[in-house]
């Protein structure tokens, strides 16, 4: 198709419609958008154009948003990748029991309860990983084995406790009947939960308010060496 006839080809198609992206295709052409525009002067649009146009964008934005999170995540799962091996070697560094204790204490720090509020071990959680580290951790540093621990499950109305009980025995240990019985929370009362993944917060507790008093200590002296 000589250029004559490509240009009287691509005003009849855009005549139609067609972006210039379409014609281009349409034709096995390769001509700069520019270039079309000047062969196409002129054209009257039809009224239907703006409104496909509008789709069309609408299309290549979520298509392009959709790539660039793709992309994203690839990213970051290759940087987590990367950070988890960079820290491997703290598996021989980290068994030392007052690093572990240190680990403990700046956890408790930020979810357990303080012992001006409750006398004895606390903590609570919606996060399974932190649920585990701390059982994990209370076995470490103290003998104090998941057997040992009570458990009761704040949650929403709309969730069947007892599968949310055997959801949580399973990640910590402990036996369904170390469970407390507990009510949903009366706010929730028919509001749906939205996150599927939500499975109520996991709260912890035994004896063992001097260990609750060392936990407590050892930030402090964290800071004081500062």
């Amino acid at each position: 198709m000589d250029r004559v006839a490509s240009r009287l080809e691509a005003r009849v198609l855009r005549a139609k419609g067609k972006t210039y992206t379409e014609i281009n295709n349409i034709l096995g052409l390769d001509v700069p958008k520019g270039t079309m525009a000047s062969w196409c002067q002129g054209v009257k649009l039809p009224d239907s154009y703006w409104k496909r146009l509008d789709k069309i964008n609408k299309y290549n934005y979520l298509k392009a948003r959709k790539a660039a999170w793709k992309a994203n995540k690839q990213k970051r799962e290759r940087l987590l990748v990367q950070l988890t091996q960079n820290n491997e070697i703290l598996n021989n560094k980290i068994k030392d029991l007052y690093v572990l204790k240190a680990i403990l204490a700046v956890l408790y720090l930020g979810e357990g309860a303080k012992w001006k509020s409750h006398r004895g071990l606390m903590l609570g959680s919606s996060d399974p990983d932190i649920i585990n580290l701390y059982v994990k951790l209370l076995q470490a540093c103290y003998g104090i084995k998941p057997e040992q621990l009570k458990c009761r499950i704040s949650y929403r109305a709309d969730q069947n406790i007892k599968s949310l009980e055997k959801f949580w025995s399973k990640i910590v240990g402990i036996p369904l009947s170390n469970f407390y019985k507990t009510i949903p929370d009366p706010r929730t009362v028919g509001k749906i939960t939205k996150n599927k993944e939500y499975k109520g917060v996991c709260v912890l507790t035994c004896a063992g308010t001097h260990i609750q008093l060392e936990l407590e200590a050892i930030p402090k002296i964290i800071l004081k060496g500062r």
